[in-house]
């Protein structure tokens, strides 16, 4: 799929969707505000979210760390909008930008070449080369930077009709699950000398993971 395909796949899903989306994904997009929790972003840091949606992580953490810089990127221009108005009236301004999370010039966009901090929530679950978005992140991570994802597991200690009933209703909103999400983050992590941990959440509801590098 192209990245106009998609971008206009995600306007058509969120179009409605972003006047309710914070209310009702606080149910079950589980495991955000403990990883923002966990960011431990330095004085003065820089912060990427990668699918920022609505804005409403980024308000989170600029909360929990209010000396940081924040930027946040994401493909559907319906999303944005809700951001800007968001972040507005919460008297915050990140930095967004509208683009393809997998292949983006962050000079071009942000006027930096490398972040302390980024992560992606529940972002990669939408993304057909998701792997690219990982990639991505970790190419622009600062030294002593870290990746943070948390996003959709596989459910591995809950009931089989649970799991059932759960992805068939996330594709209706072209949400897949990554199965292989923990593995392809450490080989990737491996590959340019980081450290990789990742950890179930919730009996396998959500999966987060962390990439530190040196």
């Amino acid at each position: 799929m192209s990245s106009t395909t998609h971008a206009a796949l995600m306007d058509g899903v969120y179009r409605r969707q972003k006047h309710i989306y914070d209310a009702t994904r606080k149910y079950f997009l589980l495991g955000r505000d403990r990883m923002i929790g966990q960011l431990s972003v330095p004085p003065g840091g820089t912060v990427l979210e990668l699918g920022c949606g609505t804005g409403r992580n980024l308000i989170l953490a600029n909360r929990h760390y209010p000396e940081a810089r924040y930027y946040g990127l994401d493909i559907s221009a319906e999303m944005l909008d809700a951001a800007e108005k968001a972040t507005a009236r919460a008297g915050f301004r990140p930095d967004l930008a509208r683009a393809d999370a997998t292949a983006f010039d962050a000079r071009e966009l942000f006027d930096r070449d490398r972040f302390d901090r980024i992560f992606i929530s529940y972002a990669l679950s939408m993304m057909p080369a998701w792997e690219l978005a990982i990639d991505r992140a970790l190419e622009l991570l600062a030294p002593h930077g870290s990746l943070h994802i948390v996003d959709f597991g596989q459910q591995e200690r809950l009931p089989e009709w649970f799991r059932g009933g759960l992805h068939g209703w996330l594709g209706r909103f072209h949400v897949s699950p990554r199965e292989k999400l923990f593995e392809i983050v450490c080989e990737k992590a491996t590959d340019i000398g980081a450290a990789c941990s990742c950890e179930p959440l919730y009996r396998g509801f959500a999966w987060h993971a962390v990439v530190q590098t040196t």
